[in-house]
């Protein structure tokens, strides 16, 4: 079986450590603990590996946050992947920092990546796995805040954060959604 595991973000040393990116951070842990190198492709960075018997398919799409559909449908159609063994990684301002969820459909929220994957898509039914980026901005300040670096008190939580998370990508692949949210769903 072949998965889509789709980590957003925004390309560019300026965005690298922000809240915005916590979608490629993952990846980026994730390929560095089975020691997989990003190779630049077709509107993404891609990386592959086979992990209990799944075939997993990792991309951190270089078309900026607000156009993330496009390489995801791209790599949907170019690897024949259906929708459900899609994951999306993407932070979530409503919920606390440290905070994981999975769920297998809903709305964006007004998270502009997931909002062009809806449109593009044409569906709210795909699998996200939503990071707790917490709301400490005042009003006007959202894009400033998720686009700001991670305080150093959360640098150091984000580890066992970001391992919750491949843990939880794992589940997804081997053990499907619904398991995966009653394990590990907070």
């Amino acid at each position: 079986m072949k998965y889509l595991i789709a980590g957003l973000g925004n390309i560019g040393a300026e965005y690298e450590l922000t809240r915005h990116n916590i979608g490629f951070l993952v990846l980026d842990r994730l390929a560095d603990r089975h020691q997989l190198s990003f190779t630049l492709t077709r509107l993404a960075e891609k990386a592959e590996f086979k992990y209990k018997g799944r075939h997993l398919h990792l991309i951190k799409p270089t078309t900026y946050m607000n156009l993330s559909g496009k390489a995801i449908s791209f790599w949907l159609q170019e690897l024949s992947i259906p929708r459900e063994n899609l994951l999306v990684i993407v932070d979530d301002i409503a919920l606390p920092f440290g905070s994981i969820r999975l769920r297998g459909k809903g709305s964006s929220a007004g998270h502009n990546g997931l909002t062009h994957i809806e449109q593009v898509l044409g569906s709210q039914e795909y699998a996200r796995l939503r990071m707790g980026i917490d709301k400490n901005y005042g009003k006007g300040q959202q894009a400033q805040y998720v686009l700001s670096n991670f305080k150093p008190d959360e640098f150091e939580q984000l580890p066992a954060i970001m391992d919750k998370a491949i843990d939880m990508i794992f589940s997804f692949c081997t053990a499907g959604i619904e398991r995966t949210m009653g394990q590990y769903n907070d």
